[in-house]
């Protein structure tokens, strides 16, 4: 902990939430009024995919850009615009007159979340350290995992309450009052932001990275968010254009920081401790999670004649238990490190077969009831992955750059979930296909997906804390003395010393070494 830790840190935490349930609930919220956009707006099926996928690409392609905007011209700034903006998309969405109208707002909407999500997880960063900035972590995937979960039901309650055609326009108008809770309390309560000269990107925002970066993001998701309605008919053409792009954006960085200039995939970033290996971890972990309320939300309502609502019901167990295990994970995170991630995904795989067997046993209505507890068991795995594993990649992140290294990470769990999600997707409705309509064996073959994703993010796991022993061992410890004893001697050591002494400070912060 800081000698003078922030005071309020609490309460601007609480207000930070305040605008994460806006964009997490919206993740979720739009899928049970789908039917009503038909009804009450007349929206054709295109257009029905566009007000869901178009809130994901935005947000995706916003991400890096809002981190690096928080970074350099202020997160309080950042988080009030992006706050106002969600606001006024909320409300075009709720008036919106024809689909059209809808789906720009929707567009709007993800570009206003995309900016604010990356200064929730900046402010965290900057205001919380030690074993509270794993506590704060905690909160925030907390309410991420119970927002985007009671979504469904939050919207099939507003719907029944307003009708088939004006219910669906709460869906959207329900955001406001969390939205002016926060910006009347944000201009008090969240910390100032620092003097310009303290701030980390003085020369450029990066705006070509910026721009080939958003074009490879939308060229790889945009086949991948549409595919979950028609595999088919997804142009997944233009992953190749965007492996294109991804490549000269590599190329451009590389020039940009050559001549000098601050890329916006910053080396400071890629280079702490445990970023790239959390990174990726929470990657293809995601791709398997996130797939998970889509075969369920199929397989109810499609499979077993299930209501919006008793769907929404019947998945909540998995909410529950991974709210209540990111909150407690985020607590622990600081004693028991990256074996607490490790454990979950164990937990996770048992709780994901547990659901597969039932399943495959049982066809009945009861179905719902006789998940509960595995469902459950999966939440508490996802909850000890997800926060503690997000508290692990940021954990020696320099604070500056705080923002954009969670830009750039929820990016690459974007990308990962959309895979997740299309693949599991594509298999699903390929063996509901060919075994003549049963549920039961496309979601059984959909978990097995699902699980097979978190195996991977077990392994690399495991492949982490075996480097780390073996780093750990004596014969390496006297290697590094070595090391040092030469850095001494060579030009540039009192820089290498800095940076180790860094390092060795976010460590110690956290009463824990991570690797």
């Amino acid at each position: 902990m800081p000698e003078n830790p922030l005071p309020g840190r609490w309460r601007a935490l609480a207000v930070c939430m305040a605008a994460g349930v806006m964009i997490f609930i919206d993740v979720s919220i739009v899928n049970v009024a789908l039917p009503s956009f038909q009804t009450g707006l007349g929206a054709a099926p295109s257009e029905l995919s566009w007000i869901v996928a178009g809130y994901t690409l935005a947000f995706g392609i916003a991400l890096v850009p809002g981190g690096r905007l928080g970074d350099s011209r202020g997160r309080k700034k950042m988080f009030i615009v992006g706050l106002v903006l969600f606001a006024l998309a909320s409300v075009a969405a709720g008036l919106a007159m024809t689909p059209l109208w809808l789906v720009v707002a929707r567009l709007a909407q993800g570009i206003a979340g995309g900016l604010l999500n990356p200064q929730l997880l900046g402010l965290i960063q900057q205001m919380f350290s030690g074993s509270e900035r794993g506590t704060a972590f905690g909160v925030f995937g907390a309410v991420n995992a119970s927002s985007t979960a009671i979504g469904p039901l939050v919207g099939g309650l507003l719907i029944e309450a307003g009708g088939p055609e004006f219910g669906w326009r709460l869906v959207f108008l329900v955001n406001l009052p969390f939205a002016l809770l926060a910006l009347v309390l944000a201009p008090r309560l969240l910390p100032a932001d620092p003097p310009r000269e303290e701030r980390s990107t003085q020369v450029s925002l990066d705006p070509v990275g910026a721009g080939l970066l958003a074009l490879s993001v939308v060229a790889v998701l945009l086949p991948l968010v549409l595919a979950d309605r028609d595999p088919a008919g997804a142009p997944w053409w233009t992953i190749a254009i965007g492996a294109v792009f991804l490549a000269v954006f590599v190329w451009w960085e590389r020039r940009y920081a050559a001549r000098g200039g601050d890329p916006l995939a910053n080396g400071r970033v890629l280079r702490s401790p445990g970023y790239v290996l959390g990174s990726s971890l929470g990657t293809i972990y995601m791709a398997g999670s996130t797939a998970i309320f889509f075969v369920l939300t199929v397989y109810f309502q499609q499979g077993l004649g299930y209501s919006a609502l008793e769907a929404g019901a019947a998945s909540l167990p998995y909410a529950v238990g991974s709210a209540i295990a990111a909150a407690i994970g985020g607590r622990i995170v600081g004693r028991f490190g990256r074996p607490l991630v490790v454990a979950g995904t164990v937990v996770m795989a048992v709780g994901i077969v547990s659901t597969l067997l039932i399943v495959r046993g049982e066809t009945g209505p009861m179905v719902g009831l006789l998940t509960a507890g595995p469902l459950f068991l999966s939440g508490i795995g996802s909850g000890l992955v997800i926060t503690p594993n997000q508290a692990l990649t940021l954990q020696e992140v320099p604070t500056d750059e705080g923002g954009t290294a969670a830009g750039m990470q929820q990016t690459a769990q974007r990308i990962g979930s959309s895979i997740g999600i299309a693949l599991v997707a594509s298999v699903f409705f390929t063996v509901l296909a060919s075994s003549g309509r049963d549920y039961g064996a496309a979601l059984s073959t959909g978990m097995l997906v699902i699980t097979a994703f978190v195996v991977a993010a077990f392994a690399l796991g495991v492949g982490d804390l075996l480097r780390g022993r073996r780093r750990s061992t004596p014969s390496s410890s006297k290697t590094n003395t070595k090391d040092d004893q030469l850095d001494d001697e060579q030009p540039g050591a009192d820089d290498r010393h800095c940076d180790r002494a860094h390092a060795s400070s976010g460590r110690t912060h956290a009463g824990h070494t991570y690797h």
